[in-house]
């Protein structure tokens, strides 16, 4: 962000060029002896003749190539590289997270218990569409009313960082607040395609059928034991990434449809996929341990492309998209959740309601797709940089997140692990049976290898 605002010219050069002109842009400048100043308008003229409005997204590059209109070489930029690529294997890892929660044993299991975080999504949709409406009927402008869209999505990347740092990896909260983005993300992606239409770029729901080759190939390989990942993700993931990116969508949700297929650690008996095999041997646990690293690592790249954004159009609109992102997501997300469970749909065990609370404030972490979101919904310069402060402004939804941990004491994996009180169960929560209340809220809060390993250990009774 300090980039983008000191130098923009030279932060969109590196970012929306394409990969091997990037150089050339700055050896022009020296060869004809510009200053810096000279150099660096050069550079943001050179990338804006290239690809457009270059600084809102990398849609344009992918849609014209996706429509043959040069090769692939010209669009390869940063910015198309980190969003559209390397973010496909982080929500592939995410989609990692969510499956083995909802393999026997794991917070999500059985799939009724993923029904409670399903609800969550639907309110964390709509509570900051009604906040972003009502907030602008009554103290807004007609002019900002095509921004409802900016804050429906969660930011995956940095609220899974914060539920870890929060709560611990493998507490049940972090499933559900991971299943809840990977969902809203899909939603806020589908109100980009039917509530922001390109005219230029329409989506092309038709090439959406490349994606089944690609799941019946992971499903074949699952079929067949295959216990290489590889071709599940090289062959399986590459349609699906295809399909997605033919059809005017965003290809970084091409794993999430393959993952799933990916043989994993069978819980329920105590045994992994092969026999007498080491927990982490299962290709969903190998998996990521390959690509745990590369994502890691990538994630800086990521905040480097989406975080540059300049200062100076702060109005009521950023203020207006940031308190639709915190207070609609924390309530509607919430709200939805005790919904469900009124409806008899509990939430996962070892989730009380204070953890909801939590996980309902860092939901409201909206950056990458509220600033493509911001981007789409207005023409206007000064009103996308004014809605796009706003989401970058919603970082204090982490703030928030933690300080209802440390005023509420809400334990996480640490706390539970070292002695502190567990969560008290909700009435109607998983787990609250009386007899086995205690010996319930204890298994939840280990981690599944810890919980595997016990089942291993047991006997087995008559």
């Amino acid at each position: 962000m300090i980039w983008a605002n000191v130098s923009p010219g030279s932060y969109k050069a590196l970012v929306h060029t394409p990969i091997h002109r990037i150089g050339t842009i700055f050896d022009h400048a020296e060869e004809h002896g510009e200053p810096a100043a000279q150099a660096e308008s050069h550079a943001t003229a050179t990338s804006d003749a290239d690809h457009g409005e270059v600084a809102d997204s990398s849609d344009g590059e992918k849609h014209a190539a996706a429509d043959g209109h040069g090769g692939l070489d010209h669009y390869l930029s940063l910015h198309f590289l980190i969003n559209d690529i390397f973010m496909a294997l982080f929500f592939g890892v995410a989609a990692k997270e969510i499956t083995e929660a909802c393999l026997p044993n794991g917070a999500l299991n059985p799939v009724s218990k993923a029904i409670n975080p399903l609800f969550a999504t639907i309110g964390g949709v709509v509570g900051p569409v009604a906040v972003f409406i009502s907030l602008n009927t009554v103290l807004g402008d007609p002019a900002w009313k095509n921004g409802w869209g900016i804050p429906t999505a969660t930011d995956i990347a940095l609220a899974w960082l914060v539920m870890k740092f929060l709560f611990g990896a493998r507490h049940p909260a972090v499933s559900f607040l991971l299943l809840l983005a990977v969902a809203d993300d899909a939603i806020g992606l589908g109100i980009i395609a039917i509530g922001y239409p390109d005219p230029n770029y329409p989506t092309q729901w038709f090439n959406l059928v490349w994606c089944i080759p690609g799941i019946l190939i992971a499903l074949g390989l699952r079929m067949n034991k295959v216990q290489n990942w590889v071709p599940y993700i090289a062959i399986g993931g590459a349609f699906c990434w295809w399909g997605l990116y033919s059809a005017h969508l965003h290809p970084a949700l091409a794993l999430v449809f393959v993952v799933p297929f990916l043989p994993g650690p069978n819980k329920d008996m105590g045994l992994y996929v092969d026999d007498g095999a080491d927990p982490h041997d299962s290709p969903l646990e190998k998996f990521e341990h390959a690509l745990k690293g590369i994502v890691d690592f990538g994630l800086f790249f990521f905040a480097l492309v989406n975080a540059g954004v300049a200062f100076g159009e702060i109005s009521g609109l950023s203020w207006l998209v940031v308190a639709s992102l915190i207070i609609g997501k924390m309530t509607g997300v919430t709200g939805f959740s005790l919904l469900a469970m009124k409806l008899g749909f509990p939430l996962p065990e070892g989730m009380g309601r204070r953890h909801l609370l939590a996980t309902g404030a860092v939901s409201g972490l909206g950056l990458t797709v509220a600033l493509f979101v911001c981007g789409q919904a207005f023409t206007s310069e000064s009103l996308q940089g004014a809605a796009k402060m706003g989401a970058v402004f919603s970082v204090a939804a982490a703030a928030i997140g933690l300080g209802l941990k440390v005023g509420l004491k809400i334990p996480g994996m640490q706390d539970t692990a070292s002695g502190s009180d567990a969560e008290p169960k909700d009435p109607g929560s998983a787990g609250a049976e009386p007899s086995a209340a205690v010996e319930t809220s204890k298994a939840a809060d280990q981690p599944s290898e810890e919980r595997a390993d016990d089942v291993l250990a047991e006997p087995v009774k008559a």
